[in-house]
């Protein structure tokens, strides 16, 4: 070791250079922070060492390392982007095979690569607790396929943690397609024919994506004009797309950030399929009424729900008593106090632009009103000087109400929910400052993997096609009317454990959507903040694969182009821009604040 310095800085030096050697990158910069792992602005960003440097620490660094030396050497992003299926789990199994082939390619031809690596992926498995997975709806696909694909290609077993994880589904996959998983390896050094081989798995696996939303069956080669979706995908090469699947992203673990959000299984939200009747205080109640008309596909099948008995609008004080309210409250308070100076500078920054555009002016030189004080000596020297008058005028600010539609899926738990809460917070004080009443909503399940619904179609006989299988909770953290000091403790609701479920996106938009008509402002603004596209593992299992995101499309189109409301999308790690057509994306979760001040803002100039 060199004499100075300590073990946790001789560490950090030894890994950068074995990092920048493994991605033969020797200019790289590595980073040791405590933002997620992840390859972002050309920098490998790492965790950083405790001073004791326990071996079990040592070794999932450096599998972090590791994995993400070999994404930069092995990985063409825009490649892989020019690939990929539109079908969330069609993207999630895609994107699993990728992060098998990066990593089969380390583990084949470096032995401490490949320790390294395989410490990780136990890890990742024992904390996901696959090794108690008794059913297969509980068993992510894309997990079981990236460890099948990695067996294939390197010839090591599952881990023990993940084993009965992969016997549910190996029968399964090996039986529709055994030919592909063989055929994987011959191409483990040629990304674009492993691609296309990926795909064409994913179509014998019965996942590929509905005709109408496929990209040509010739893809066009890397650098042709191609895809414009694709390519606008492509362009996340340095975004830490930290995804929210077990095996499939290795979270922080593997960081497999340009690989967009691998496996996305812990979504949650939902919403009645059709907006429902509105009540004098703007909550729905009543039967549900069908939905604009939605421009479809005459092979596609109408968006249905098996049954929406058990769906539930609540307000969050009814989800938890008044002393776990303020307990979450107290924690809300504490995560402010470091986030309270950057956001609210931007809050500050809105305020202003609000005010500005409500503040009155004065028109000069008229012939009756208040006498002008810079007139007076005209008025003096030529008291008949008949323009020596002012009146003051109020500007044209337009009543404006402001809906925050917020994901409570699962994965947007720890943080990102943490700052959503946040940000919600301070904008709902920033507006009612500038007389802006402000909405504050969330989206989820009442249960995984369907719940009663479920339960019921079991019972019922399993019909096809049964349509939208999972009970919707949505919750009214602020209505409107309600001044901040009341609804204040409710915003903690989101941090509570257990809350984020499932995301049905839809019908939350809709639920949202009708909400706002309700209301009498003549703007209305909808800002929707989200980590990912629509994902109820109950659903989709027995619905075609993108029957969610289909029915999400549908609704933002009609709201974009048929209705009043004006639409705006933050996304968290996740590029929404192909859902909707004003959106921006973040990367870190700490970039929310800034992102809905500048987008209000915007609206206002």
């Amino acid at each position: 070791m060199t004499e100075g310095r300590s073990p946790a800085e001789n560490f950090k030096r030894a890994l950068s250079g074995a990092t920048r050697a493994i991605a033969r990158e020797c200019e790289m910069n590595v980073a040791f922070d405590v933002e997620p792992s992840g390859i972002r602005g050309g920098e490998i960003h790492l965790p950083v060492p405790s001073r004791e440097l326990p071996p079990v620490e040592v070794t999932k660094i450096r599998g972090t390392a590791d994995s993400l030396a070999l994404r930069v050497r092995h990985h063409d992003q825009k490649l892989h982007a020019l690939h990929t299926p539109h079908n969330e789990i069609a993207k999630a199994v895609y994107d699993a095979a990728e992060v098998a082939r990066i990593e089969a390619l380390g583990t084949t031809s470096m032995k401490g690569v490949a320790h390294n690596l395989d410490a990780v992926l136990t890890e990742s498995c024992e904390s996901a607790g696959y090794a108690e997975i008794s059913d297969r709806a509980d068993a992510p696909i894309a997990d079981a396929i990236r460890l099948l694909v990695r067996e294939h290609l390197t010839g090591r077993p599952p881990p023990k943690a993940a084993r009965a994880l992969v016997d549910l589904w190996r029968a399964t996959i090996e039986e529709k397609a055994g030919d592909d998983l063989h055929a994987l390896v011959n191409q483990v050094g040629n990304q674009d024919a492993f691609a296309r081989l990926s795909r064409q798995m994913i179509t014998h696996l019965d996942l590929a994506d509905d005709p109408s939303m496929e990209p040509d069956s010739d893809n066009p080669e890397p650098g042709d004009d191609g895809d414009a979706e694709m390519d606008q995908q492509g362009e996340s090469d340095d975004q830490d797309g930290e995804a929210t699947g077990q095996l499939s992203s290795l979270s922080e673990d593997s960081g497999d950030g340009d690989i967009d959000d691998i496996g996305e299984s812990e979504a949650g939200d939902g919403s009645d399929a059709q907006p429902r009747d509105m009540g004098a205080d703007g909550d729905p109640g009543g039967r549900p009424q069908q939905w604009p008309s939605f421009k479809r596909n005459s092979n596609e099948p109408a968006y249905k729900t098996f049954s929406s008995e058990y769906d539930e609008t609540i307000r969050a004080t009814d989800l938890c008593d008044a002393e776990e309210l303020a307990r979450l409250r107290r924690h809300l308070d504490q995560q402010l106090q470091y986030l309270q100076g950057a956001v609210s500078r931007l809050a500050n920054r809105l305020q202003r632009r609000l005010l500005a555009k409500q503040q009155r002016s004065w028109e000069f030189d008229l012939e009756e009103g208040l006498l002008d004080s810079a007139r007076l000596t005209r008025v003096i020297t030529n008291p008949m000087h008949s323009l020596s008058y002012k009146q003051e005028t109020e500007t044209d600010f337009r009543d404006t109400v402001v809906t925050l539609l917020i994901d409570n899926s699962g994965s947007m738990r720890g943080r990102p929910v943490t700052v959503a809460a946040m940000c919600a917070d301070i904008l709902a004080r920033t507006l009612e400052r500038c007389g802006v009443n402000s909405e504050i909503l969330g989206f989820t399940t009442v249960a995984w993997k369907g719940g009663r619904s479920r339960e019921r179609w079991l019972s019922s006989g399993k019909q096809k096609d049964p349509g939208r299988l999972n009970d919707l909770r949505h919750i009214i953290y602020k209505s409107a009317e309600e001044p901040w000091r009341r609804a204040r403790k409710s915003l903690g609701l989101m941090l509570r454990e257990g809350l984020l479920k499932e995301n049905i996106d839809g019908e939350a938009l809709i639920w949202a959507h009708s909400r706002l008509i309700a209301r009498p402002e003549q703007r209305r603004i909808l800002m929707v903040i989200s980590d990912g596209a629509p994902v109820d593992d109950s659903t989709l299992s027995v619905n075609s694969g993108n029957y969610l995101d289909r029915h999400l499309r549908e609704a933002i189109d009609w709201i974009e182009t048929k209705s009043p409301v004006e639409l705006i999308a933050i996304g968290i790690g996740h590029d929404v821009n192909r859902y909707y057509r004003r959106a921006v994306t973040i990367v870190d979760a700490e970039q929310l604040g800034g992102a809905m001040t500048d987008q209000l803002a915007s609206l206002f100039d």
